[in-house]
């Protein structure tokens, strides 16, 4: 039948339910008990023949004769935020409905009104059928909410994934696999903030709408605020909000939020996601990565269970010693090139050379980086930190003590994917000014993904800020845990229009 003589036959049924004066999306249930709960206590309350009442939607229905089963499931299996607590099993249970438990003229009415999809509630006691199902015998049912619209009947196989990405409700309805990585997801995020509030962080909120966007390079979103006749940006980082905040007397801050960055598309990089910065004051790089390191096995065991896991087909062990890659080092094996020798214009030759694609008004910072990322990144699998990169590339970090041509930078790469970064925090008035001013000269030559003048920040960093260190990662090392595609591991990713 045609998806719209289907519909039509349920708003018959729901004008039926009208008529009979059955309100079919009443505001209040009666339900007692969760279906895991009941499952749970099964013993007991099928023992003493407790009356309960479960509620939620249907999912399958079965008529035998005088009889009716229904697969009724509700959201309780979902409800811990503990992986390895994780049963999805356990947010279903078989109803039985019996004519003459609830009346002919009842029950008759029942099968001529109720679908599959709808949401009910039932009242009843609980037994086990000779196959030993948990079952509830209905002695009683409330419609809550009728569906118009018939589930789809092969969702599991659905290969059109732009699909099951638009209508996001039916994937999480028919998949439970895909309910049970959003509630990871929770526990993620539940994790990372549980180790920073331990570690002394204060948690804060900082501005999205900023008149001068920065603390990373990338092009932001421009909107205008009415008001005050005045254009603003979307954040694409809160790096430079934390740390005024660090000039301001917190030691310890840290911010879960929104971040918003207008570039392009692919596996690991959405337009609109949600990122954690952290900022220790009195902390160093090399004390901070050993915090990271904490934070990211603390954060992975709690999501995963475990500090294993497969990644395109490869194992991953989190719990192994981690690697230390020097950038040079790293930079030189897998490209040729000295960065304490090459120029500017031997690495637009050396991406001319291997057909990466890049603007001669980079500049060598921005060079450097996109090399990097197209020949040199792959190759670093083991979890590691990436450490001590070209000062030309992180214009917010302090100069190394040993190299002033390099900074105090790490980044957690596995993979071959970078995960995470953080450094030792610039807090020199004078050097920022100076990287900031060279980061506009790249910005007026074509660089739209060069940082601005912040006069204010530099200003509050003549006030003085403390030796700091600062870490970042993003939604997109979660996506790495799944071995997703980032897009897949969000709720609603922004779709072409069809």
């Amino acid at each position: 039948m045609a998806l719209d003589d289907l519909r039509k036959t349920r708003l018959e049924k729901l004008e039926k339910l009208q008529k009979a004066g059955i309100d079919p999306y009443p505001s209040r249930s009666s339900r007692t008990h969760e279906i895991q709960q009941a499952i749970g206590d099964f013993d007991e309350l099928s023992t003493k023949e407790v009356e309960v009442i479960l509620a939620g939607r249907i999912m399958a229905k079965r008529e035998h004769g005088g009889s009716t089963f229904l697969d009724l499931q509700d959201g309780s299996s979902s409800s811990s935020l503990d992986s390895s607590k994780l049963e999805l099993d356990k947010g279903q249970i078989q109803l039985f409905f019996k004519k003459d438990a609830i009346g002919e003229k009842e029950y008759d009415f029942f099968l001529e009104t109720i679908d599959i999809g709808d949401f009910i509630e039932a009242g009843g006691t609980l037994f086990k059928t000779k196959k030993e199902e948990r079952t509830l015998e209905v002695h009683a049912y409330k419609l809550l909410a009728k569906s118009l619209l018939p589930l789809p009947e092969k969702w599991h196989g659905l290969e059109d994934v732009e699909e099951r990405l638009r209508r996001r409700y039916l994937d999480l309805i028919m998949d439970p696999a895909v309910k049970e990585l959003f509630v990871k997801k929770s526990v993620f995020w539940q994790a990372t903030r549980e180790f920073l509030l331990n570690d002394g962080g204060v948690e804060v909120e900082t501005p999205i709408l900023e008149q001068i966007p920065g603390g990373a390079d990338a092009e932001p979103f421009k909107t205008h605020m009415n008001a005050l006749d005045v254009n603003l940006y979307l954040r694409i980082a809160p790096e430079l909000s934390l740390k005024r905040l660090n000039v301001g007397g917190f030691e310890k801050v840290f911010e879960i939020g929104r971040i918003f960055r207008n570039e392009g598309m692919d596996r690991e990089h959405l337009q609109d996601y949600t990122q954690m910065e952290m900022y220790w004051a009195y902390t160093d790089y090399d004390a901070l990565m050993k915090i990271v390191e904490r934070l990211i096995k603390h954060v992975i065991k709690k999501t995963l269970g475990t500090l294993t896991h497969s990644y395109q087909d490869k194992s991953l062990d989190w719990g192994a010693a981690w690697n230390i890659y020097d950038y040079y080092e790293v930079f030189e094996k897998y490209t040729g090139l000295n960065l304490k020798e090459a120029s500017e214009k031997d690495l637009i030759n050396y991406a001319k050379d291997n057909k990466i694609d890049v603007n001669k008004h980079l500049g060598k910072g921005r060079l450097i980086d996109v090399v990097f990322k197209k020949k040199v990144r792959s190759n670093l699998w083991d979890p590691g930190f990436l450490v001590l990169p070209p000062v030309d590339i992180e214009p917010l970090a302090k100069r190394s003590q040993l190299d002033k041509d390099r900074v105090e930078r790490f980044q957690v790469v596995a993979g071959g994917s970078e995960l995470g970064k953080g450094f030792s925090e610039l807090n020199d008035p004078i050097d920022q000014r100076e990287r900031f001013e060279e980061q506009v000269k790249l910005g007026k030559a074509g660089d739209k993904e060069a940082q601005r003048m912040d006069e204010d920040f530099v200003e509050a960093l003549e006030y003085g800020m403390p030796p700091t260190a600062g870490f970042a990662y993003s939604e997109r090392l979660f996506a790495f845990l799944m071995d997703r595609p980032v897009r897949e591991t969000v709720f609603f990713p922004l779709m072409k229009p069809r």
